[in-house]
């Protein structure tokens, strides 16, 4: 598909001292941009850094506070998504937004002219998948498809409004190695047709593999640009967060002891239609390990956490084992009272209450046997703000988590510090079984460092940790065994220096007989 009015001089799009002011508070300070057309351009920062708000403003969704948007050398003002689309910027979100529902075609065409029919938009997108590699039914119904191809959805949602700039935020965190091949063919088919990327990601490999140029921010100003393809992973972090990040390794954990968590042959029933059942999941992690769970979305991680955690505990006691001790049937504070802890995935209304304080959301992560430290008063039992105060600072400092005072709401952190509180809440009450879903979703290179760090010296010091990741850079930093999810069921795990990225994308695309050339399954 050609691209309209493209222009041959100067930027496709460039801001000017864009700032967007939210109170006295700048997200985004006078920040200046351009992109040219036919590059993929990255925009890098940290959690916080300004990057959602800019984009949001390029797409209509905010109005800036001062400054200008200039389009093909115009100034131009964006009032909404629609003011976006019209001008030919198109994005994709990192958080689909599909109704399940619905087939593919429908889904489509909520985003479409009135006056195009349903029979249209189908015969359009099904076209446009095959142009740009990206297969699509369009009659499928958006419940059944994988994460990859909801992904899709949403490309060739973008691309049939025939967009010159197509913004894309974290496009690669929901994707197996494959279909993240698959999807850089499509983004240099884009830009061989001239059309521009705006490429949002904290995978700095795939920075550089794919971009053109990248704009830094920090704190919600521009600190610098460069040829991602001339610099290293370490040093685009460091422009990133300001200072070296440490690098993580599980080197050191293959002191191993006791068992002390057990799955032996659990099968959990899909709770809704949208669901997806555990079928016979059997997996040990001995003191010393971390067993990190790969697999793309929506594939049993959060049945299977939720049998962990016991927040949804099973028909079998048998099922699940806490050093030793059978608790499938038991609850959620019974196996924290064996020392296991728990971190799900969901930061604000699950890990956190958004509204409390940091003190007040450690209170109600502990079991009455942990609350016992901050208890006073004699007979009627109070809680000693100074000693919770005294535990929210501790924790605060160990994990460098970066707030506006000294005990604020939950809801002011952004999410890389909020979940650095929330993993170091469990930390503290050092548990001698950790179970973390998606440790260090959407959050930033020197945020995830610190989080996985403090993983790898819990399992040393003698916990046993198990962790349930998209991510494929992170498994491979923190994990000493590695078992890969779908469809609910579990392969067995095998030494992490025995896997490659491919074999992990095959056993994600559910090849459970992965045998050849990855070792026996490890004998735990």
């Amino acid at each position: 598909m050609p691209v309209k009015g493209s222009t041959a001089s100067g930027p496709l799009l460039a801001v000017r001292n864009l700032t967007k002011l939210f109170g006295s508070f700048a997200a985004c300070n006078a920040i200046d941009l351009q992109i040219e057309s036919g590059e993929i351009h990255a925009l890098l920062g940290e959690n916080g850094a300004g990057k959602s708000t800019l984009v949001k403003m390029l797409f209509g969704v905010l109005a800036p506070t001062a400054g200008e948007i200039l389009w093909k050398g115009d100034a131009v003002r964006i009032a909404s998504p629609g003011d976006a689309r019209k001008l030919g910027i198109g994005m994709v979100f990192q958080h689909f937004s599909l109704f399940e529902a619905l087939t593919v075609a429908e889904n489509i065409a909520l985003s479409m002219d009135r006056n195009v029919s349903l029979g249209r938009v189908a015969e359009e997108a099904s076209r446009l998948s095959r142009a740009y590699g990206l297969p699509l039914d369009p009659k499928a119904h958006v419940a059944d498809l994988s994460v990859g191809e909801r992904q899709r959805i949403e490309i060739v949602r973008a691309l049939l409004q025939n967009p010159q700039l197509i913004i894309l935020d974290e496009p690669t965190s929901v994707l197996t190695p494959q279909e993240a091949d698959r999807l850089f063919e499509t983004l240099y088919k884009l830009k061989a047709e001239g059309r521009s990327v705006l490429y949002i990601s904290h995978r700095l490999e795939e920075v550089q593999r794919l971009c053109d140029r990248a704009t830094v921010l920090r704190h919600g100003q521009v600190t610098g640009a460069c040829d991602p393809r001339a610099e290293t992973p370490a040093s685009l972090a460091r422009m990133m967060v300001g200072s070296e990040v440490a690098a993580v390794t599980p080197e050191g954990t293959n002191t191993k002891g006791a068992v002390q968590l057990e799955v032996r042959h659990l099968s959990v029933a899909a709770r809704t239609p949208f669901a997806v059942s555990l079928k016979n999941v059997s997996l040990k992690v001995r003191a010393g390990e971390v067993l990190a769970i790969a697999g793309v979305a929506g594939n049993g991680q959060s049945e299977l956490f939720d049998a962990l955690s016991g927040e949804y505990p099973v028909a079998d006691d048998n099922a699940v084992h806490i050093r030793q001790t059978p608790v499938g049937t038991k609850g959620i504070n019974a196996r924290r009272l064996m020392g296991a802890g728990f971190v799900p995935e969901e930061r604000h209304g699950h890990a956190a209450v958004s509204a409390l304080p940091l003190s007040d959301n450690l209170v109600l992560a502990r079991n009455q046997s942990d609350r016992r430290a901050f208890l006073g008063g004699g007979f009627l039992k109070v809680i000693r703000q100074d000693a919770v105060k005294a535990a929210t600072r501790r924790i605060s400092e160990n994990m460098d988590v970066r707030k506006s005072g000294d005990d604020p709401p939950a809801a002011s952190l952004s999410g890389g510090n909020l979940q650095k509180f929330i993993v170091g809440r469990e930390l503290d009450r050092e548990p001698s079984v950790l179970v973390v879903n998606q440790p260090t979703w959407g959050v930033d290179a020197g945020a995830a460092s610190r989080i996985r760090r403090a993983l790898v010296d819990l399992a040393k010091a003698g916990s046993a940790v198990l962790v349930i990741s998209q991510d494929l850079d992170e498994i491979f930093e923190v994990a000493t065994e590695i078992a890969v999810i779908s469809d609910g069921r579990l392969s067995d795990a095998y030494p992490a220096r025995e896997l490659s990225r491919e074999k992990i994308g095959l056993l994600m695309g559910g090849l459970h007989g992965l045998t050849e050339g990855a070792g026996a399954a490890h004998a735990h």
